[in-house]
């Protein structure tokens, strides 16, 4: 490979058979180096090649001014999730969670420490996230000798669910508010607390989730139930009336208008989580 840019002393930029940039990383890689020249591929201990454009030169921009320690521990993290998660996750992470742990790393040697308001909330609504962010912390613990708070783990649970999302920017604290204030609402109106490890409460809050994803890009049901939902808000009153108090406060705080089928889902899913109380 020969080299087309050297970024600093640990990386460079190449290109492979097929033409595609390939960012190299490796201890002393690009010493003495220059553009033209062959690289030593002995020396390569790391291989990222990012396929959007975008992405790449974001990455490229932030492997100037970041330790390669960092960047080890975040491709490391971001390794565990993939197999944790099972799931494809958007390129963006490499920058957003680098970024974010280097970011971190220099706010904790500064001694500011932020805490997570949500950290409970995100650890309920996306329990294998919040996992893959606790052992972040323990990797972060023992490759750089950083202890982070706990409230870290949920910090990084967030990169992780924008990346399954597929967006660039941070919805996932957004969804965890619009699902925390909608289940404070079912728990009003049914002055009750829930099972939390039920199965009926883990499909609720599925159910709820990808409604808030849905509300946050304006997306809607088809509106194909309303007769359906006629012998549904006669048979189930009270959990009708509940969704319809879910319907007032999205219309209020989103100028979102719920379809038939959305009102239906949602009276539905109340039922099942209610109907043992």
């Amino acid at each position: 490979m020969i080299i087309k840019r050297v970024l600093n002393n640990n990386t460079i930029i190449s290109a492979n058979s097929k033409g595609i940039d390939v960012l190299l990383m490796g201890r002393g890689i690009a010493f003495g180096k220059k553009k033209g020249s062959t690289v030593d591929m002995e020396q390569v201990e790391k291989t990222f090649l990012l396929r959007d454009k975008d992405t790449q030169n974001k990455f490229t921009e932030l492997l100037i001014n970041v330790p390669m320690a960092h960047i080890m521990v975040s491709e490391k993290i971001i390794n565990f999730g993939k197999i944790k998660l099972g799931k494809n996750l958007n390129e963006i992470i490499y920058v957003n969670l680098t970024d974010h742990i280097h970011s971190a790393i220099e706010r904790y040697q500064e001694g500011i420490i932020l805490k997570n308001p949500l950290r409970w909330d995100i650890a309920r609504f996306y329990a294998d996230e919040y996992a893959v962010g606790e052992k972040a912390l323990e990797i972060i613990r023992k490759d750089l000798g950083v202890a982070f708070e706990i409230d870290e783990a949920a910090f990084i649970a967030t990169h992780f669910v924008n990346a399954e999302l597929d967006r660039k920017d941070d919805v996932a604290y957004e969804i965890a508010e619009i699902t925390k204030a909608i289940e404070e609402i079912i728990k009003l109106h049914y002055h009750t607390e829930f099972d939390e490890d039920s199965l009926d409460y883990y499909r609720f809050i599925t159910h709820v989730k990808f409604f808030a994803q849905r509300l946050l890009t304006g997306e809607h049901y088809d509106d194909e139930d309303a007769e359906l939902l006629e012998t549904l808000k006669r048979k189930y009153v009270t959990e009708y009336d509940c969704a319809l108090k879910i319907r007032d406060y999205v219309l209020q705080q989103f100028e979102y208008e719920l379809s038939s089928t959305e009102l239906l889902y949602l009276t539905a899913h109340i039922r099942r989580i209610t109907k043992n109380l």
